[in-house]
């Protein structure tokens, strides 16, 4: 039974006090050839990135634990469940990223979705990271914003990011997810972030359309905890190797 397992998050919030940053490759098992899986896999090992985070909007349970179990086989980087629904659930993963929509007001992904998932998760191996999502407008219609039939914050009202992800925060939540979806134009902007971070005491994760080391070195300077990076590699996986070096180049510095 889950006992409450909490070694990741631990260790995920003295990385965030000391000012570590980290690095997740988002793997999409719908979009994933095993061919790319596989490139993929090669460069988050060579690269040393920090997690996995495995998830879709459409996925089935078959193609989840296929593409979790053909990770495991090749490394112990942490799997971290990132669901599109409640049944997107496997104890093939390490911990999972238990989403409350808090930048919308659909009560299923508030709550409805976890009453399904808790039964689940209480009996399951699985580290449960309660995670306050927060959809940014990116500049482009996304597949969650269909999926959550949810309306995003706007790009440039960091005021209301910010008191959202306090109020999250209040609620109990652990960590906030800032996300201007796959294949966002335009990126959560560095003064959202910087809102945000300041907000809270709690890791904050941005994702969504960060496909440069610019963008990246913008994102930890303004306060971001864990940068993801997920569609930009379907299309191009070596980029893996300069947005990880300018995450390692950060925390090199810390120790100078």
């Amino acid at each position: 039974m889950n006992t409450g397992r909490h070694e990741l998050y631990t260790e995920l919030l003295a990385a965030r006090k000391a000012g570590h940053k980290k690095l997740a490759v988002l793997i999409d098992p719908d979009k994933m050839r095993m061919g790319k899986l596989d490139q993929i896999i090669d460069l988050s090992i060579r690269c040393k990135t920090d997690y996995f985070f495995i998830g879709g909007s459409l996925l089935v349970n078959s193609q989840l634990d296929q593409c979790l179990q053909k990770i495991r086989e090749r490394c112990n980087i942490p799997l971290i469940l990132f669901p599109g629904s409640s049944y997107q659930l496997s104890n093939k993963a390490d911990a999972i990223l238990f989403l409350s929509l808090v930048s919308g007001r659909n009560p299923d992904l508030l709550i409805g979705q976890h009453v399904i998932a808790a039964p689940y998760l209480k009996l399951s191996s699985l580290e449960v990271w309660p995670t306050g999502y927060m959809l940014i407008d990116g500049g482009v219609g996304t597949t969650v914003l269909y999926m959550s039939n949810t309306s995003p914050i706007p790009a440039d009202k960091s005021d209301i990011a910010a008191v959202t992800a306090m109020a999250a925060e209040m609620l109990g939540l652990k960590m906030i997810f800032m996300d201007a979806g796959s294949g966002a134009v335009r990126p959560v902007s560095p003064d959202m972030i910087a809102a945000v971070s300041g907000a809270v005491d709690i890791p904050v994760i941005v994702g969504g359309g960060i496909r440069s080391a610019e963008k990246v070195k913008e994102n930890l300077e303004a306060g971001a905890d864990v940068i993801v990076i997920g569609n930009a590699l379907e299309h191009d996986p070596s980029l893996l190797i300069d947005l990880s070096a300018t995450i390692h180049a950060h925390n090199v510095t810390l120790n100078v």
